[in-house]
């Protein structure tokens, strides 16, 4: 395991006790941002707010230009989701941070990568759409969109990310059916472009991260030009 080159704290918040971002680099400009928020790293504003921070440290911090992978050092989860009490009763001020986020990723100057290690629900999954690449594990690990079955209407944003990355097909299949999805049931459908299997599962897949950091820096200097032409 590579030393730190960053750890951030997040946040308490409501009935999620917070927890710790830490970025290492296991390989070469390969900047690998580990989430540990017990128990099933709920998205709360803390947690935005330290991924945001995290996203700004790699853009201006002074590192070279590489691919952005995210994970969880929960095994079991990637992200399940909101914690509803508090994004229901903060709407004005989480929604915000949230959408902010998938704009940070959208647009971001270097390669993403969702390394989804585990269950992947809801937010979760909508924050994995924001990546520009997306890993799914197998064999255990299941996706879904619950929305429908708690009578929570998808707002037209978060209809917006799934349309923008996935076909209708897929599209449908996530929102009207809110079925528990496998790894390879995603992959199938467009939603991930891979597997990524086992403990060992970020050594492979960061060499892959690796063969795209010469496209990283190519996708970064062109960021740079078309921003310097806004």
């Amino acid at each position: 395991m590579s030393a730190p080159l960053f750890e951030l704290p997040i946040g308490a918040c409501n009935k999620q006790p917070g927890g710790t971002l830490t970025c290492t680099e296991p390989q070469d400009k390969v900047y690998l941002l580990t989430w540990n928020s017990p128990p099933d790293n709920r998205l709360t504003t803390p947690f935005c707010k330290a991924l945001l921070a995290a996203l700004d440290i790699l853009e201006y911090g002074g590192y070279a230009p590489g691919v952005v992978v995210t994970t969880s050092s929960i095994a079991k989860n990637y992200s399940n989701g909101f914690d509803l009490e508090h994004t229901l009763s903060n709407k004005d001020v989480f929604f915000p941070f949230f959408y902010n986020l998938w704009v940070r990723f959208l647009t971001y100057p270097m390669p993403t990568v969702a390394l989804m290690n585990g269950h992947c629900y809801a937010a979760g999954l909508m924050l994995a759409m924001a990546h520009d690449y997306r890993l799914a594990p197998t064999p255990r690990g299941f996706f879904c969109l619950p929305e429908l079955t708690y009578g929570l209407p998808l707002t037209p944003a978060m209809v917006a990310i799934f349309r923008h990355k996935i076909g209708p097909t897929a599209l449908r299949d996530l929102t009207l059916e809110a079925a528990q999805l496998t790894g390879q049931q995603v992959v199938d459908m467009g939603v991930a472009d891979g597997l990524a299997a086992g403990p060992l599962r970020f050594k492979a897949d960061g060499n892959r991260a690796a063969d795209r950091v010469e496209f990283g820096k190519v996708w970064y200097e062109q960021w740079k030009a078309g921003k310097a032409k806004l």
